[in-house]
């Protein structure tokens, strides 16, 4: 999933226009009429691998849908961290636990429905992303501003400050664009687009192939969208989400980075959501526990279509490598596989789980009572420096220049989230957020601070006489491989991976944000629940429309990528011209 920025919320007023026990069992608070235990039906035992977004989102939803038709299941989560909701995570600044930033994931929006409903029916409490200690925000190319914006000022004067520096119609193309597009997506959500057991089919049913098969850049030019604006705005928005380049980075995602309205967070610390999916699931949770394998159970029968599991895990606090004690009819793998260390038996994976490169970024919170030097913007009056700052490339960049595309601003943002207070000095300082492609270094801040920041980054009490100020007085460094390097494709992993066997992480090639991993969490659910009641769902849908939802059409493309090279991956110049429905018959292609 994406890692949502926190400095969204102040991009949206720019975009006006464009507007040691092994486990515990968590108490079971599922929907009223839910009697599980007064059911005459079979249980059906579902292991779900990982308790982030998608993990979490599955196992609520499967409670849910289980509740509503009747039928029993028992779920068991692996999760290999000691907390719940992945890369939704906070920090404790100064290391005091009544204060609290975001790390992770760190907004949702307005049409994040699955997010919004589940914050709503769990009571828990909204505010504004930490975006609030300066209202000023900047797009630096590392070397001048090319745009400067007080998103505290009037709506009308924001508007006009952006007409004035790029026109009206590349911005208000922009925004027609994204709301269609944003639109087609949105039918995911329902009927007969939802269930879905081809990612790839809805794709080419909902017209995004197009979005998804070009980059950012190819899609705008295409719908004439072009200019300054795209250079400034859109790709200062791709950048501070997917720390990725138009030139790189498919349509699809950078219309979803243009994508701010509503921008929210939840008090405390956006995981609570995924905490009460869990809880609301009755679900037993293995914390600090790894699954090491997956196997067939010895039934005695080579019958994969009823086909049971077998897991061995490892729980951190005695390092063995046992088999979990019940078999499992269902298993849902809701993280990526590459980075699982999971090995599957022969046999049991149907459908080659396509590995993708994901980016890997560095997040590093700290604190300070400076501001920025204007030295290192190349200014002279520090007043006038922005408290947020995204970046784009520089006049003489490409997608891929300098370290993973950061270009000559060699950042992808700096934002100074809110103001503190020190506990130790009782002084108030600022809170700052930087995402980058390599890690922070104290030379770095030193010429980003115009002060000396030592090798430790925080000075020693005997490095410092009574009358100096230590530059950073707490610093947090953590590495996220945060989203894939979505580069255009037309081709996406399927859900359905073997018999009774689910996969969640194709998503995040399509769309990655917490909402769409939800939304493939709960669409596993559904799919599962319809499996239990011999109900055939998910079919795929043509393009014309002429097949009648849920109706099964058997797909003739590779599910894992054909006829777009490696990967799923377009090649330079190609173009999707045909649905998949429509390509020949072809050998898989091992990816």
């Amino acid at each position: 999933m994406r890692l949502p920025c926190d400095l969204q919320s102040a991009a949206a007023a720019l975009l006006l226009f464009t507007s040691p026990a092994l486990a515990r069992r968590i108490p079971d608070d599922v929907i009223e009429g839910d009697n599980l235990d007064d059911r005459d039906t079979p249980v059906r035992q579902v292991a779900i691998i990982g308790a982030g977004a998608a993990g979490s989102s599955a196992a609520y939803h499967l409670r849910r849908y289980a509740a509503q038709y009747n039928v029993n299941v028992n779920i068991t989560i692996f999760e290999k961290t000691d907390h719940i909701g992945g890369r939704t995570l906070t920090i404790n600044p100064y290391d005091d636990p009544s204060l609290r930033l975001e790390l992770g994931a760190s907004i949702f929006i307005e049409k994040n429905y699955i997010l919004n409903q589940s914050v709503e029916e769990f009571g828990l409490r909204k505010k504004d992303p930490d975006v609030g200690s300066d209202p000023k925000m900047g797009i630096w190319d590392g070397e001048n501003f090319v745009f400067e914006i007080d998103t505290s000022s009037s709506w009308i004067s924001q508007l006009w400050h952006i007409v004035w520096k790029y026109g009206i119609r590349t911005p208000k193309r922009t925004n027609d664009l994204v709301q269609e597009t944003v639109s087609k997506f949105l039918r995911m959500y329902e009927e007969p687009y939802f269930p879905f057991k081809s990612l790839t089919q809805r794709a080419y049913d909902l017209d995004l192939a197009p979005a998804t098969g070009a980059t950012g850049e190819e899609f705008l030019k295409a719908n004439n969208i072009y200019g300054a604006y795209v250079h400034d705005i859109v790709q200062a928005s791709t950048r501070v989400n997917y720390a990725t380049n138009i030139g790189r980075l498919h349509g699809l995602d950078t219309m979803v980075a243009m994508a701010p309205a509503g921008a929210t967070a939840v008090q405390g610390g956006n995981w609570q959501i995924f905490q009460k999916m869990v809880e609301r699931s009755g679900a037993t949770i293995m914390l600090n526990t790894s699954v090491s394998s997956i196997s067939f159970a010895k039934t005695g029968s080579e019958d994969t279509t009823s086909a049971r599991y077998r897991l061995r895990a490892i729980h951190s606090s005695s390092q063995e490598d046992t088999s979990y004690p019940v078999e499992f009819d269902n298993v849902i793998l809701a993280n990526p596989y590459q980075f699982s260390d999971i090995n599957i038996a022969d046999g049991v994976l149907e459908t080659h789980i396509d590995e993708i490169p994901y980016v890997r970024l560095h997040v590093t919170i700290f604190t300070s009572p400076f501001r920025y030097s204007s030295g290192f913007f190349g200014l002279e009056n520090s007043k006038a420096l922005p408290g947020t700052v995204l970046t784009t490339l520089g006049k003489t960049d490409n997608a891929t220049s300098g370290v993973a595309g950061a270009g000559s601003a060699g950042f992808f943002s700096i934002s100074m989230l809110r103001k503190l207070v020190n506990p130790k000095t009782q002084k108030e300082e600022y809170a700052y957020k930087i995402f980058s492609p390599e890690k922070v270094t104290p030379e770095f801040l030193s010429r980003l601070f115009g002060v000396k920041v030592p090798e430790t980054f925080i000075a020693e009490p005997n490095d410092q006489s009574s009358a100096e100020v230590s530059p950073i007085s707490w610093y947090y460094p953590h590495v996220f491989y945060s989203y894939p390097k979505a580069e255009p494709r037309v081709t996406f992993q399927d859900p359905i991976v073997g018999a009774g066997f689910y996969y969640t992480s194709g998503m995040e090639s399509f769309i990655s944000t917490m909402e769409t991993n939800a939304l493939m969490g709960k669409n596993v659910a559904r799919l599962i629940v319809d499996d239990m009641r011999g109900v055939e769902s998910g079919g795929v849908q043509s393009h014309d429309g002429s097949l009648a939802p849920g109706q099964q059409l058997k797909m003739t493309c590779d599910r894992a990528g054909r006829g777009a090279g490696k990967g799923g991956v377009r090649k330079a110049g190609e173009v999707p011209k045909t649905r998949p429905t429509e390509l020949p018959e072809m050998p898989l292609v091992d990816l």
